[in-house]
Order: C-alpha cells, then structure tokens, then sequence
C-alpha cells in the first residue's frame, strides 16, 4: 500500500499545447482513486505520467516519501491494466501472469505460487494453460489484471480497462475490480470516461477537464454538490435554466422570482436541478412555498420501464424529468400544459465563469 503525492505537474508538447496545466493531488493508501473526464482532457497523460511512460515538464511524483520522477517505468514498482488487454498471444495465460515475476528473477516455486493466487482471484483458476485467443475479451482483461497484480505493485493503474467490453460484461467485470481491489487495499488509480463506471467503483472521483482538475471528491459528493457547471453537466444528467439575479436581489426565472438572502451582484445565472428533482404538477399546485414555479409543455414521453423521462419545454429552456414507476396517464401527457415545481433545497446555482454560486433563498 502506498500515498501518492503529485505536485504541480505540466506536461506540454510541441507547438505549447499544455495537456495538464498544474495537476496537484493527494490520493490516500488503498484508495480507489478515479480519473473521469472526456477524451483530450489530460486523465490518461497523467495515469502514464504516473506511470514512467510520459515525462512531465514541472512538477513532482512521490510515493510516500519516495520521488518517482528519475524512476524509468520499470523500476516504479507499479501494475498497469491496459485498454487493449495487452496480452501476450504466444505465451499460456500462466504464462502471461509469470512475465512480471519471471523478470523480477523470483523463485520458481514462488512464481508458481503468485500466479495460482492471482488466477484464483480472478476466477481463471483452471485457465492457465490455454492461449489468448481461447477466451473471451472479458477473460482476457482478467488476465491482465491477474498479471499486474501478481507482482503485488504498490500502486496498480488501470486505463480504461472495460471500454472493449459490451454493458454486461462491463459491469460485471467493474464489480470483480472493485472487490479483487478492496480485498488487497492496493492503492489503485482507474481512468475511465464512463461516469456510471467510476461512481459504481470509486472512493473518490477527480473530475478533469482540458488538463485542469474541476473537482475532486466522494461519489455522492460529486453527483448531489458539484462545484462547476462542467462537473454538474459532465457527472450525470444534469438541467441547466436560464436565470438572472435582478436589481432587486432576486432570483428571477421566466417570470418567477424568489427573493435572496444576503446581496449579490446582479447577472446572468445556471441554474440546475436533476431530472429526478423535477416535479411535474398538473393544475395549479398546492403549495407555492420554498419552489420556483415554471411553465412548460410536454414535448414528448419516453418510457424506460421503471421510469419515465418527460421532455418538456419552457420559456428558459428545455427540461427533463425523471418519473420514477409511471402511471399509464402521465405516459399519455404529450402536449400538456403543466407546472414544474423546482424545490429550493434542490436547486445549484453557476456564474458566467462556470464556478459555483452559493445562494440562500428566503423562506
């Protein structure tokens, strides 16, 4: 088990395009520690920084107390779980396994031994003599997994590792990551891009965009207070309206407007709320308190089993709301006039630089 420490890392390549611009982060000893953002954001530039692949322009990598940065790649005593499976075809999946071990010049009885725990882990136990090219692409992942752990690293890295995979085997085999990791305690650092995949996995969740970090924190942190609009728009399904704080310290959407606490400068706002947090009222609704209130009309209903999304159209832009175990009349309401009721407590707030706007409204 290891701390990882990474201060102000750049990494820039021809022609100054800065791929991370100042990366500092502090990932604890047996954590599960993912790296989530869209392609071209910099996660896998600094997974393989991490790694010994990349060289930074600025900036430090330790583990513990121990400088990784004039380390070579194989000497960083890290795993790494590749994309693409990375497996080698001519050689037995034991074989595959003992490559780590083989060239850390062990003990063959100790070889022997580390490659029948790390199948059994893995659930290949009776595997090791076949080829690559007789399992399954899931299988194969396994391998590679089995193979980094095998040398029982002290950190294990992981690129994408289920991107190859159809959606069942995905999570299955992100289930089996995350129990193999918790069972070890390796210190472990996941890229994906999937933000599904890294809430199911992770302890925490370090939101990248265009090399810089966004936010980093707890899975439901992240989901339920997110501190930038790209986090709240990136991480899940997100609503964002049009609104204004006006001259009278008010937050004013489509012609509602509610009264704030404290003085803010008068603008331009992002407000947003999760589908699941939209309320949809048919009539007038009963309670006026401690909401804005929206008009809108349906445009359509899509019908996901268990659930519902209404798309719905109002005066400060479209709406999605979530139904969760829909009547058969609220999946027949394609066209109506309703009322969207927008609870305080669920409401975020972005300025027009993207950051997070605190505002206490009036009861």
């Amino acid at each position: 088990m290891a701390d990882l420490s990474v201060k102000g890392l750049v990494k820039e390549y021809a022609a100054g395009v800065r791929v991370l611009a100042g990366i500092d982060l502090d990932i604890r000893s047996g954590e599960f520690f993912t790296l989530l953002g869209p392609s071209g954001c910099g996660k896998t530039t600094l997974l393989r920084t991490i790694a010994g692949f990349i060289r930074q322009n600025a900036g430090t990598i330790h583990v513990g107390a121990e400088p990784l940065d004039d380390q070579p790649a194989h000497k960083r005593d890290i795993g790494m779980v590749f994309q693409d499976y990375a497996v080698f075809p001519h050689l037995s999946v034991a074989d595959n396994v003992a490559f780590g071990l083989r060239a850390r010049r062990l003990p063959r009885d100790q070889i022997a031994t580390r490659v029948g725990e790390a199948l059994q882990l893995v659930h290949l136990d009776d595997y090791g003599s076949r080829l690559p090219s007789e399992l399954s692409g899931g299988q194969q992942q396994r391998v590679g997994l089995a193979r980094a752990m095998a040398i029982r690293p002290k950190l294990l890295l992981m690129d994408e590792p289920l991107s190859n995979l159809d959606a069942k085997l995905r999570v299955e085999l992100r289930e089996d990551i995350r129990d193999i990791q918790r069972r070890l305690a390796i210190t472990t650092i996941y890229v994906t891009h999937d933000q599904e995949e890294a809430l199911a996995v992770s302890d925490r969740i370090c939101v990248m965009s265009a090399g810089h970090i966004e936010q980093v924190g707890a899975p439901l942190e992240i989901y339920r207070a997110p501190r930038t609009r790209f986090a709240a728009g990136f991480v899940g399904t997100m609503n964002f309206l049009a609104a204004q704080i006006d001259a009278q310290n008010r937050l004013a959407v489509a012609g509602t407007a509610a009264p704030l606490a404290g003085r803010h400068q008068t603008g331009a706002v992002a407000l947003a709320i999760r589908p699941e947090h939209v309320e949809v009222v048919t009539g007038d609704p009963a309670d006026r308190s401690a909401a804005l209130h929206l008009p809108g009309t349906i445009l359509k209903t899509i019908f996901l089993g268990r659930e519902a999304h209404l798309k719905i159209d109002t005066p400060s832009g479209p709406v999605t709301a979530e139904l969760l175990d829909p009547r058969a009349e609220q999946l027949e309401m394609t066209g109506a006039n309703v009322t969207l009721r927008l609870a305080f407590g669920h409401l975020r707030a972005f300025d027009q630089s993207g950051a997070f706007l605190p505002l206490e409204f009036v009861a």
